[in-house]
């Protein structure tokens, strides 16, 4: 593509040598009448003098021949002197020259046409020859003719001389033209070309675009607009990068899926929420209608509902995704512009499956409690009621029921003392007491504790380590109580003469404890519930056992907040075994969760 600059220039010149040619001609043409005028005016002057010689000398009939050669050797002319019927008398050439017949010719011509001109041009094959004349009069009457004849080849010398000086003086001119030409258009156009190429890039979005304005010129003021131009866009496309980039982070992290649907129903927008809750592909939603893509129709009423209505919807919708259900509150939201035109539809889910599992298990927590509570209670009002009807005059029935009375009560105690060890652990404000602690010795205080118990089933208990000692930090009390309900778990649930094992390893950054029963196992389906407060996998026997429900519930907590983790391994019939690894050092406070 030629450059604006170019083209001007082009057509800068193509005007210059237009005007300048046309000028040459104009001027040549002037030069070469005013040449001619010049030159006819004076070979008549002389011609004038030459008959008024001839005149005065007594006519034709004086001139000698040697005469007319030294006047025509004066003038550089061919003179030739005729009678008034074209007879040469004299030529200053001599009669014997070649080309007199063809000099005949044109003075017979001359005199017999009488012509008022006294000037004229034959044009011969070598050269053009340029006759004038004037009649010589004796007594009143014309006695003859005297031509002066000259060779055209010297008005042609004359010519290009002229046409020289011209041309030099036009290419002089030229040159200068051209050169301030250059200057002229590469000034005023090179700030045109830049602000050109400032706008391109502006209009392909790059806002970092300036042109220079250093003269203070016509054009300064388009480069000096150009770069206020390119500053405010640039301002602009920051300011609408900014909005879009928070309307962006807005839409795709607010917790919640949203769609987008236009008033032909076709879907525009799906944000990441939407795509993490349902699981989907945005390519199989976006551009395409919402009942082709949604598949819950539910959802597809909702909408219908809002194009429908063309009022705000909201409903409580329980939806099946893969193999799970969840809940979810579904907002339809009418988008109508200015001058009430309708622009398509909102739909944005809220998932509350996490608060109706949390409704659930509270209401789970008031029942069991509640159920848990009641038991013991019953049990304590039914022996009291019995002892004071009069059964406390037996006194072994007295005893019998006195320590019912407190077995129930102490199951009372330790279910209140767990809900409240529970309740302070789930507490923001719980924090653990992190010291620096020898692992070996705190399962030796465990194993003394417990030792009675496993005795008492004759179990064979055996501990497992190493090394001699193994220190960690952490709260020394809490994970005193985590063990204890672990390996008391185990004992309690392990037959007559089966075994409990607890190995400790030394796991490079974390400490790795393996409780192994060989109990009557867990169910695979049931061991992601064993955690869950009041959940028994054996309620008759925990019961029995004075079992509250909370145990594990508890050592899950204890153990996350120590930023551990505990993982189960059991078969029904096979026992059971619980993984628990610690950190050797907390970085941070664990808190209850």
């Amino acid at each position: 593509m030629i450059k604006f600059r170019t083209r001007l220039l082009i057509g800068l010149l193509t005007l210059i040598i237009t005007v300048l040619v046309g000028l040459g001609i104009l001027l040549g043409q002037l030069f070469k009448s005013n040449y001619i005028d010049t030159y006819n005016g004076r070979l008549q002057k002389e011609l004038n003098l030459l008959t008024i010689y001839i005149e005065n000398s007594g006519g034709i009939a004086s001139i000698k021949n040697e005469d007319v050669m030294s006047i025509s050797h004066s003038l550089n002319l061919r003179l030739v002197i005729t009678n008034d019927k074209g007879t040469i008398i004299q030529d200053s050439e001599g009669t014997d020259k070649s080309g007199l017949n063809g000099i005949k010719e044109n003075i017979n011509q001359v005199i017999k046409k009488r012509s008022k001109k006294e000037t004229i041009l034959v044009e011969h094959d070598e050269y053009d020859l340029h006759y004038s004349w004037k009649p010589i009069m004796n007594n009143g009457q014309r006695e003859g003719f005297i031509f002066a004849i000259t060779k055209m080849s010297e008005l042609k010398n004359a010519y290009g001389q002229i046409w020289w000086i011209l041309s030099i003086s036009l290419g002089i001119a030229f040159i200068a033209i051209f050169f301030q030409g250059i200057r002229i258009t590469a000034r005023y156009t090179k700030p045109i070309e830049a602000a050109t190429n400032v706008a391109i890039e502006l209009a392909k979005g790059n806002y970092r675009a300036r042109t220079e304005a250093n003269e203070l010129n016509e054009t300064s003021a388009l480069s000096t607009s150009i770069n206020v131009l390119a500053q405010n866009l640039q301002q602009m496309a920051k300011a609408q990068e900014m909005h879009q980039d928070r309307l962006t982070a807005l839409i795709e992290n607010m917790g919640a899926g949203l769609l987008l649907i236009d008033s032909r129903g076709y879907i525009n927008l799906v944000n990441k929420g939407y795509i993490d809750i349902f699981h989907v592909d945005a390519a199989d939603y976006l551009d395409n209608l919402y009942y082709d893509a949604i598949e819950h129709e539910d959802v597809c009423d909702l909408i219908v509902q809002v194009f429908r209505t063309e009022q705000k919807v909201s409903k409580h919708l329980r939806l099946s995704l893969s193999i799970e259900r969840k809940y979810f509150i579904v907002y339809g939201i009418p988008i109508i512009g200015s001058n009430n035109v309708w622009k398509g539809v909102l739909i944005v889910f809220h998932d509350i499956t996490e608060i109706k599992k949390l409704e659930k298990m509270r209401k789970d927590f008031v029942a069991n409690v509640s159920h848990e509570l009641k038991t013991p209670i019953t049990s304590i009002k039914g022996f009291s009621e019995t002892l004071l009807d009069g059964a406390m005059n037996d006194k072994e029935t007295l005893e019998y029921f006195l320590s019912i009375i407190l077995k129930e009560s102490d199951r009372l105690q330790s279910l209140i003392q767990d809900l409240l060890d529970f309740s302070k652990i789930e507490q923001h404000e719980f924090k653990l007491h992190l010291q620096e602690f020898d692992l070996v010795l705190l399962l030796k205080e465990v194993f003394t504790l417990l030792d009675s118990k496993a005795e008492a089933k004759e179990i064979n208990f055996e501990f497992e380590f190493n090394r001699e000692q193994f220190f960690i930090q952490g709260d020394f009390d809490r994970l005193k109580q985590v063990f204890i309900n672990l390996i008391g778990n185990a004992i309690l649930y392990t037959p007559l003469k089966g075994r409990v094992k607890v190995s400790l390893f030394d796991n490079k950054k974390n400490a790795r404890i393996h409780v192994i029963d060989s109990g009557v196992g867990i169910k695979k389906e049931e061991i992601p519930r064993i955690f869950e407060r009041f959940y028994r996998v054996d309620r008759a026997r925990s019961r029995e056992s004075g079992g509250t429900g909370l145990g594990l519930a508890i050592v899950k907590h204890l153990v996350e907040a120590h930023h551990g983790n505990i993982e189960v391994r059991s078969n029904v019939g096979e026992g059971s075994e619980f993984i628990i690894e610690l950190p050797k050092y907390v970085n941070e406070p664990g808190r209850g969760k």
